[in-house]
Formats: C-alpha cells, structure tokens, sequence
C-alpha cells in the first residue's frame, strides 16, 4: 500500500505495519521519514534494532535467520533492511517476498531503498512492496527548486522563524539542491534570530563565515564588474581547498539564467517580467544588479561563456588539456567586463 508522507503520520498513530519502504534519493527527506518510523516503533515498545546493509556479498539467510529467531531483549522489534542499491538480486527478492507473506510477529521491518527505475519498479518484489497489504511504501519524492522556497518557508516556520521575502529568496538560492544543508542552516540561524524574524542583513552575516558561500561573494563581484575582487576571491577559494566543481556549478548556473535573460530581452521581453519569471523570482535587490550586467554584454557572449564552462568541466575530469582555474578566472574576468587581452602580462 502506498502512503504519502501525511498519511504515514497518521497511520502510525493507529497502528504499526509489518513492513515499510521508504523510497528515494533525497538523503534528509528520507532520513527523516525513517526517523519517524523508527520514533513511533520505540513508542510501541521496540527496545531491540538489528540493520543489515545489502551489498553484494550479503546473506541473505540473515534475513531468513532473523525473521525465525527469537527477540534476546524486548517482545517487540524492529530490523532495518538498507539496500543502497536498489536490487537484491533474485534471491534477496525472494526473501522479501518470503517476508511479506509470513511476517514474523511483534516485529517491524523497515526497507530503505534508492529511487527504483524502471526496470526494478516491474520486478515481482518491487510490485510487492507497493501493492501488499503487509507494506507500507513511502515514495520520497525531490523538492523542485520552484518548490524549494515554500518548502524553506515551512521548515523555517517549524523552527519558529519567519523570514522577509529577500530573506527567503537568497537563502533559498544558496542551499538549492541540498535539503541537508538548508536544515543545517536553519538550525544555525535559530541562533541568530532571537525575535523569530529573519531578514536579509542576518542571512548575508551567518553564511558569511562559509567557506561554501563564499562563492557566491565571487558571482556578486563578478556581476558588479569587479574583476580584480574577483579574482581574489577566487584565488583565496582555492587555497582554502574548494573544489572546482562547486565554483563552476555557481559560476555556471548564473551564466546560464543570465543567458536564458539575455535571449528572453532579445524577444523584446521586459525585464520585470523577466525577472518575475525566474525560479525563485529575482528580489528586487538583486535586479540592478543582473540589469548591469545583462548591459554590459549580449547574448552572444552569455552563450560563449557556457560553453566556455562545458570546456572547463571537462578539464576538470581530464578530458580537455588546460588548467581549469585558469579557466575560471578567465570567465569570471570577462564577465566583469575586462577583456582577455588586458589581463597578459609579460613573464618575468
């Protein structure tokens, strides 16, 4: 039986399953859902936890073992089946399946599994787990960065904070793509807002102190076309360890929405809406900011820098000779507004 995430909630408030699945790659979304089973399985009086971990060596006469033995500490249990993964092979679907069909009694199973594909979703064991009156399956669907700031506005609610719409917006920005992150920042801003109201002005002073959200000091400099800060944020993002990767995905996601902007101003869209049609929408003390630099360059050049970015990736992995931070700082240079020629210098 499926369930989502509000009628897990309330299902464990009735009573516990024999068997839940929890599904997907999000690892806070599903951490957290698991957390709740495992809670309300030690309500129940679950004192003994046994986890196995699926690899490819794994036993699966564990699973056989553990369902027939008898519980050493407590009349109630709960056993944890990990597969990372995402197929038990035939044999361990036939363990489940033996599972499914003779659940051992006062104990809980809980199977965490990756997203399936295609193929593994049509596998007897998989259509089991979905469709079989003993299991309860969690799908764990990603958070859509349209989704995001709603997402953010709710976890910053149940942390008793509300935040201003700039406020929300960067803070969005910064932690797209990783829930974990954004939960580790809301618990650090709790500190910061003593009154529950968070604004902008804190956002910028507690991510500060991030090396991570140091890159985003370098898009800033870059967009007010100061190559010479630039650079030495760059410079000092390297020596203080960050990998390439996570500059040129910054540097590159804001080429590409720029690019995207400058193609959309050659359609003779307006700017506001322009701006209004981004996810999330561009705050408005950001918009002078992108104004200048949609100014200072025309979409030809936005669309030579993302394939100046596709270049760099691949000189990252080793498929393009060249040095990858040379690479950077010529586009976050030419971004700026200096040309390439100005920046040669004679060897010395």
């Amino acid at each position: 039986m499926k369930l989502n995430a509000a009628q897990l909630s309330r299902q464990l408030q009735d009573q516990l399953a024999p068997v839940y699945v929890v599904s997907g790659d999000d690892p806070l979304l599903t951490a957290e859902v698991a957390d709740q089973i495992r809670a309300a399985c030690r309500q129940a009086g679950s004192e003994e936890r046994q986890v196995y971990h699926v690899e490819r060596s794994f036993d699966w006469a564990q699973l056989h073992d553990a369902s027939h033995s008898l519980s050493l500490f407590a009349q109630k249990r709960l056993i944890e089946l990990r597969i990372p993964g995402g197929k038990p092979g035939d044999e361990g679907g036939k363990a489940i399946l033996a599972w499914l069909d003779m659940p051992p009694e006062d104990t809980t199973l809980l199977i965490s599994l990756p997203k399936l594909d295609g193929a593994s979703q049509r596998t007897k064991w998989a259509k089991a787990l979905t469709d079989h009156p003993q299991s309860r399956f969690i799908q764990i669907w990603p958070i859509e960065a349209q989704q995001l700031p709603g997402w953010m506005r709710d976890r910053l609610a149940s942390a008793g904070l509300h935040a201003s719409p700039e406020a929300l917006d960067l803070l969005s920005a910064r932690v797209e793509g990783n829930l974990l992150a954004a939960a580790q920042e809301i618990e650090k801003l709790k500190l910061y807002c003593q009154n529950g109201q968070l604004d902008l002005q804190t956002v910028q002073q507690v991510v500060a102190d991030s090396a991570r959200f140091d890159v985003f000091n370098l898009v800033d400099a870059m967009l007010k076309a100061q190559p010479e800060q630039a650079l030495r944020i760059l410079q000092g993002l390297r020596s203080e360890g960050v990998e390439a990767p996570i500059v040129l995905w910054s540097l590159a996601r804001e080429v590409r929405a720029l690019a995207n902007m400058a193609q959309d101003i050659r359609r003779n869209i307006p700017l506001d809406r322009i701006f209004a049609s981004q996810r999330p929408p561009v705050w408005d003390k950001r918009k002078p900011l992108l104004t200048q630099a949609l100014q200072r360059h025309p979409v030809q050049a936005w669309e030579q820098w993302l394939r100046d970015a596709q270049i760099i990736d691949e000189q990252i992995k080793g498929q393009h000779p060249g040095s990858a931070w040379d690479g950077l700082g010529a586009m976050v240079v030419g971004v700026a507004g200096l040309r390439l020629a100005l920046m040669a210098a004679p060897a010395s």
